[in-house]
């Protein structure tokens, strides 16, 4: 695979343009809307094979400020700036209540944008919301020496060559990122790698999640919440996922075998788990 537009068949690329800020989507299908946030060094390509599993839903799938093909936001101190942008995209889009699912860092600008806009996230889904254990002195370190390398920019480079060969998709994958990488089809792989050369300042968002604990704040999220985790997460704890669930009041799905990057690793899983928790709590 070499084409971009493989990754999201049936939804259409647009730009937003607003105050200077330049956001990329991808938007499509009929039905309840539901945007689907990426995590930190991620793009709206990342669901792959997530979002072809969401029939019966409008999607909403944007880069984040500073990744994929989004321009940077200038002074993000905290991610209430990235939440702001998200309810922008919904006020463009015409839509007055949205259903929301964020992956790690996306998880947490969902949460940021629940208990800032109550009146328009109905309900939430968490897919190993990063920002618990990321808002300590270590966590800062670790996303700021990623962000000087930039491993994603040179993987991104190397895509083709990773996504054929199970042998180097399973040293990429399969130290932090997933169980089994060899449950990432090509596609997928494609997804979380080819936008890394894009990204322009996917470090100012890092930063503002190693700053921003989440925990301050859930008391004020009214929106039903769903705490999706892989079992075997060995970027964001388990834990993390019962420290959430339980400041939220929320239910957790734990996904056996299965790593940080659920969302290409088991996608079938969560898919499951999006529709099951929109359908109880209509």
């Amino acid at each position: 695979m070499t084409d971009a537009t493989d990754l999201l068949p049936g939804l259409e690329e647009r730009v937003h343009e607003r105050r200077g800020l330049r956001v990329r989507l991808f938007s499509g299908g009929e039905g309840p809307p539901l945007l689907l946030v990426h995590g930190y060094g991620g793009s709206a390509w990342n669901f792959a094979e997530l979002a072809e599993r969401l029939p019966g839903r409008r999607l909403i799938v944007p880069d984040l400020p500073g990744h994929g093909d989004s321009s940077p936001l200038p002074a993000a101190p905290s991610l209430a700036g990235f939440a702001d942008v998200l309810a922008a995209i919904c006020e463009e889009e015409g839509i007055a209540q949205v259903d929301l699912a964020g992956h790690s860092l996306g998880g947490v600008v969902a949460l940021r944008l629940a208990e800032r806009r109550p009146e328009l996230v109905r309900r939430v889904v968490l897919f190993a919301a990063a920002g618990i254990s990321s808002s300590t002195r270590i966590g800062e370190l670790l996303i700021t020496l990623a962000g000087v390398i930039r491993p994603a920019r040179m993987a991104g480079r190397r895509v083709e060559r990773i996504a054929s060969s199970p042998r180097l998709r399973r040293a990429l994958f399969g130290g932090l990122e997933v169980s089994n990488p060899d449950l990432l089809t090509e596609r997928q792989v494609h997804g979380f790698l080819r936008a890394g050369p894009l990204h322009q300042d996917a470090l100012t968002a890092g930063l503002a999640l190693a700053r921003d604990d989440p925990r301050i704040g859930l008391d004020r999220v009214q929106s039903p919440v769903l705490v999706v985790w892989g079992a075997r997460d060995r970027q964001v704890p388990l834990d993390d996922g019962f420290e959430y669930a339980r400041r939220l009041g929320a239910p957790i799905r734990v996904i056996a075998d299965c790593g940080h990057l659920l969302i290409g690793e088991r996608p079938d899983a969560c898919a499951s788990a999006i529709e099951e928790f929109l359908a109880a709590t209509l």
